[in-house]
C-alpha cells in the first residue's frame, strides 16, 4: 500500500471508530520512557481538548488545517477531532520527515509538526517559504533545541511549543517561540490548574480533558502565576555516585559542540551505582572539557549506528539504554579477544 493509501485508509479507519456509537476511542502512547501501551479515552473529552486549542489560537470555522502527522498517535488524532468540532478545512498530507515538499495554494491557518519535521522544512528554500504561510504553527512530541528555537526566531508566523501528552489529549499549555511574546515558560489553558509534586514535578488539574490530577515526572519551575519551565524528566535523572544528574540538562550543554546525532544515557556501575554514557553516531567526538559540570561529563563515549527515536520522533530512553549495556558488552568482549 503507498504512503498515500495509507493515510487515506487511516483516515476512514479514524471516521469509522469516531461514529461508532462508543463514547470511547483508542489512542497509543508514544513510548518515549518505555513500552508504548493503549489507552481508552472519551470523545468527548478530545472534542473538550480541540476546543481548548482553537480558542487559544483564535482559529475559526472554514480555517484550513494540515494533518501531516501520523494517525496512530494522538497528535494526528486531535487534528481531526479539531477539524471536526471547530469545523476547520483539513489538508492531508503524507507523514514524512518533509511534510511542506509538496506544495499548496494560499496560506494555512494551522499545522502540527513534530520538531524534525520543522527542521527539514527550514533547509530546503521552498519548503521554508510554505512554512513562513502557516498562520498558527504548534511544534509539540520532542524538546526543541535551542538552535531550532533561534531559527524559528525571525519568522513572521506565529509559532508555538506545546506541553501535553496521551493522557492530557495532547497538549495542555503552549508558550509562543517567536515574536514579542516569545518565553521560555509555557502558558497554561485557562481550565487548567498546576501545582508541584513533592518531588517537584508537574502535577496537572485539567477536569475538561483527564480525570482528576495527574501526576507527571516532568520536573518543573513553576511561577505563582502558572506558567512554568520544563527542566526535564524525573526518570531521566541518572544517579551517580550520589549525585543526581539531569540528563536534558547534559544534553542541552553538548548540544552546540556537536553535529551528530546523540544522546545521553547510562550504565551500571559498580562503584557509582550508574556511569554517565553518551551515545553518538560521530567516529570522533571532542567538546571542551568545561561546557559540563565534573560530575556531567561522561565515563564512556559509545559510537553506535543510530541514536533510537520513538515513532513520533523522541529519543527512545529506554532503548538508549539497552543499546547502551549491548555495545559496551560487544565491546569489552572485543577488547579481551
Amino acid at each position: 500500500m503507498s504512503e498515500r493509501a495509507q493515510i487515506e485508509n487511516d483516515l476512514e479507519l479514524f471516521q469509522a471508530e469516531w461514529d461508532d456509537p462508543s463514547p470511547y476511542m483508542t489512542v497509543q502512547t508514544s513510548g518515549s520512557t518505555g513500552t508504548p501501551k493503549q489507552m481508552r479515552v472519551l470523545k468527548e473529552r478530545m472534542r473538550a481538548s480541540a476546543r481548548l486549542t482553537c480558542q487559544f489560537l483564535g482559529l475559526k470555522k472554514g480555517d484550513t488545517a494540515l494533518l501531516c502527522m501520523p494517525l496512530r498517535y494522538i497528535a494526528g488524532k486531535m487534528v481531526v477531532v479539531r477539524a471536526l468540532e471547530w469545523g476547520l478545512k483539513l489538508l492531508v498530507r503524507e507523514p514524512s520527515g518533509h511534510p511542506l515538499a509538496e506544495p499548496f495554494d494560499g496560506d494555512l491557518d494551522f499545522a502540527a509538526m513534530i520538531p524534525l519535521q520543522v527542521y527539514n522544512s527550514l533547509q530546503v528554500p521552498a519548503e521554508r517559504e510554505r512554512l513562513t504561510r502557516i498562520r498558527h504553527l504548534i511544534i509539540g512530541g520532542g524538546a526543541i533545541d535551542r538552535e531550532l528555537e533561534a531559527a524559528l526566531r525571525p519568522l513572521p508566523n506565529r509559532i508555538y511549543s506545546t506541553y501535553g501528552m496521551t493522557e492530557t489529549l495532547s497538549h495542555v499549555a503552549m508558550r509562543r517561540l517567536n515574536g514579542p511574546e516569545a518565553s521560555e515558560y509555557y502558558e497554561p489553558f485557562p481550565s487548567v490548574q498546576l501545582s508541584l509534586s513533592p518531588d517537584q514535578t508537574l502535577v496537572i488539574d485539567a477536569p475538561l480533558v483527564c480525570d482528576g490530577p495527574l501526576v507527571t515526572n516532568d520536573v518543573v519551575d513553576l511561577q505563582p502565576d502558572g506558567h512554568f519551565r520544563v527542566i526535564g524528566r524525573k526518570d531521566n535523572i541518572i544517579n551517580s555516585g550520589g549525585v543526581k544528574i539531569q540528563i536534558e540538562t547534559v544534553e542541552a550543554k553538548l548540544r552546540p559542540f556537536l553535529t551528530a546525532p546523540f544522546a545521553i544515557t547510562a550504565l551500571p556501575d559498580p562503584k557509582f551505582g550508574e556511569a554517565i554514557v553518551l551515545l553518538t553516531t560521530a567516529e570522533a567526538t571532542a567538546f571542551p572539557p568545561e561546557a559540563l559540570d565534573r560530575y556531567e561529563r561522561p565515563k564512556q563515549i559509545l559510537r553506535v549506528e543510530a541514536i533510537p527515536m520513538t515513532g513520533s520522533g523522541k529519543i527512545d530512553r529506554a532503548a538508549c539504554r539497552r543499546l547502551a549495556i549491548e555495545t559496551n558488552e560487544c565491546q569489552t568482549s572485543k577488547s579481551k579477544r
